[in-house]
């Protein structure tokens, strides 16, 4: 029996109107969802088949056009970068939820090929709930059949501009199936390039998701087709063994191509699905107790290796940034005060190269250029717009306006916005443990002729300074501090105290860095605030968010930079 799609749209962290489509169950109760996530090239009508194959009329099913298909808006095969979409894909399941009332946490998500690398790029840098997620054919390493196509294109790139790139996929090297075939084929909403920045993009997300796998518990289900001509299914199968999910299923098709779901013996690959969502419906969701990942785990095997000794070439590293890189301001301060200190951090936001010659102001550029640092200035941007909303809520909901940020260093983001929002704020406490860093901060409220601002000395890790704290504040703000700290019995005490000061209703915003593709390279060369190597435990987006969760916090909306290295989040504190 077919069921009946309804069509929606639903406006994304952009603006941009997604369109999707909802097959909704007969009996009318929304009670659990399927999230479906199309192919490149695809849109949503196309799962049609899929939907009535599947048979679970109880579950309520959508699908989205993905921004730059279908009848969504955009360029054809086009987005801004993997994150943009990753971060489509959680405002559509909070949409979905706000919408229909289904629990996130009673949603599971199919990705197809594309739609499987956004999917499970969301479940990475977002942390979602979820019941389960399955990756069908991910296109986790695309097959370009030219010798050096990434580096070629990436050259393209960067000397033409903005390009894209024909699809070489015929459809009968999608499927056995003759009648689907055609009907690809057919389909003129169907269409064949992908921008050159999305291609490298799908790239390099699908590079970091292999590597990072462990930071994924979400149950999941792999389907690979055995004679694929589009992916490469040791890519797959290396993101699978990675994956620290307690429950994981892989399942190879002997045969198939690529499109399984379209493929002549589909039948059997739908079955596989339905078995699987069945159980992850009928199943509690697992809890991984991720608030003692700091005792052992994934991140933690992580931060242990990185306190042994390292290869013989970091010592040659480490002397040359002790010596000539000293002629870059940058590498000056972090040897002076940390490359973790707030003195530190203020020197990255202002971004303006200096040093001792014209080498030392090259150095510094490159220094100020690193990947690291241009993902912290895109953060104070995500913070400023995250308080901007906090401040709004806050007064939307008649309460008065009063910022706490535990240690703000020299307060800058915090400051500018009060100064941009000149009388939007009651009163603001500026705390930190460093007298640099208190006096910085003074300086600049008083450059900016802020009255509305105290700034102090405090410890951010006394759950009972904060829970005392007068008068009660309803923002609190955490930001670049926990993920200096790699246990997490300081970060619990923290979340409580703040947990216990605000009124339910109040708002934290925290920041997490699940993330980093030099952090071999940090713990081996740079000291930090304490003069000892800067060796980070990272916090998977889901062991933070858990321990939010567990301090009484429910997050209600996220940002990260295109590379998933910070994170900042929006949390409210629950009745």
């Amino acid at each position: 029996m077919t069921r009946h799609a309804d069509e929606h749209t639903m406006k994304s962290w952009d603006g941009t109107e997604i369109f999707y489509r909802a097959w909704l169950p007969t009996s009318g109760a929304c009670t659990r969802a399927l999230l479906l996530f199309h192919r490149g090239h695809e849109h949503s009508a196309r799962w049609q088949d899929t939907v009535d194959a599947l048979g679970l009329d109880d579950v309520a099913v959508f699908a989205w056009d993905a921004r730059g298909h279908g009848r969504s808006p955009g360029k054809r095969g086009d987005a801004p970068n993997v994150g943009a979409l990753s971060k489509d894909a959680d405002c559509f399941a909070r949409h979905v939820s706000a919408r229909f009332g289904v629990p996130i946490q009673d949603m599971v998500a199919l990705g197809h090929s594309v739609g499987g690398v956004i999917a499970a790029a969301w479940v990475h840098d977002y942390a979602p709930a979820l019941r389960g997620l399955v990756l069908a054919t991910p296109a986790l390493k695309v097959k370009l059949y030219v010798p050096f196509a990434i580096p070629l294109l990436r050259l393209k790139e960067r000397l033409l501009g903005p390009g894209v790139v024909k699809s070489y996929v015929k459809a009968k090297m999608l499927t056995h199936d003759a009648a689907q075939a055609a009907a690809y084929q057919a389909d003129s909403m169907i269409f064949r390039e992908i921008s050159v920045r999305m291609l490298l993009d799908l790239y390099d997300t699908s590079e970091r998701l292999i590597a990072d796998a462990g930071a994924i518990h979400t149950p999941t289900l792999m389907l690979c087709a055995g004679a694929d001509w589009v992916v490469d299914v040791g890519a797959q199968r290396a993101f699978f063994d990675g994956l620290s999910s307690s429950i994981k299923e892989i399942e190879t098709f002997p045969g198939l191509y690529h499109a399984v779901f379209h493929e002549s013996e589909r039948a059997a690959v739908v079955a596989r699905v339905r078995r699987f969502l069945e159980s992850r419906f009928a199943a509690s969701p697992p809890d991984p107790r991720l608030v003692e990942a700091d005792k052992g785990g994934y991140t933690k095997s992580e931060y242990d290796r990185l306190q042994r000794p390292g290869a013989a070439y970091w010592s040659a590293l480490n002397a040359c940034m002790g010596s000539v890189g000293r002629l870059s301001r940058g590498v000056q301060i972090g040897y002076e005060s940390g490359f973790d200190s707030g003195v530190m951090l203020d020197y990255v936001y202002e971004n303006e190269a200096r040093g001792v010659t014209p080498l030392g102001r090259l150095i510094d550029r490159q220094f100020l250029d690193s990947i690291g640092w241009r993902g912290i200035r895109i953060r104070k941007g995500h913070m400023e717009g995250m308080l901007t909303k906090a401040i709004a809520q806050t007064r939307g909901r008649g309460a008065p306006v009063r910022i706490v940020d535990i240690a703000a260093g020299a307060g800058r983001y915090v400051l500018e916005t009060l100064k941009a929002l000149d009388g939007a704020v009651e009163s603001a406490l500026l705390r930190d443990y460093k007298e640099v860093n208190i006096d910085a901060a003074r300086r600049l409220a008083a450059e900016l002729s802020l009255g509305n601002v105290r700034i102090e000395r405090g410890d951010a890790f006394d759950r009972a300074s904060l829970a005392g704290l007068a008068p009660k504040p309803t923002i609190a703000i955490v930001s670049g501090l926990y993920e200096l700290i790699p246990e997490n019995a300081p970060i619990r005490a923290s979340l409580r105290g703040l947990s216990e000061a605000l009124e339910p209703g109040g708002i934290l915003l925290y920041t997490n860095q699940p993330w980093h593709p030099q952090l071999e390279m940090i713990a081996r060369t740079l000291p930090n605030r304490e003069g000892r190597p800067w060796i980070m435990r990272r916090r998977t987006q889901a062991e933070m968010d858990a321990l939010v969760r567990e301090a009484g916090f429910e997050k209600i909306e996220q940002d990260t930079d295109p590379w998933g290295i910070f994170t900042v989040s929006l949390a409210r504190r629950r009745a």
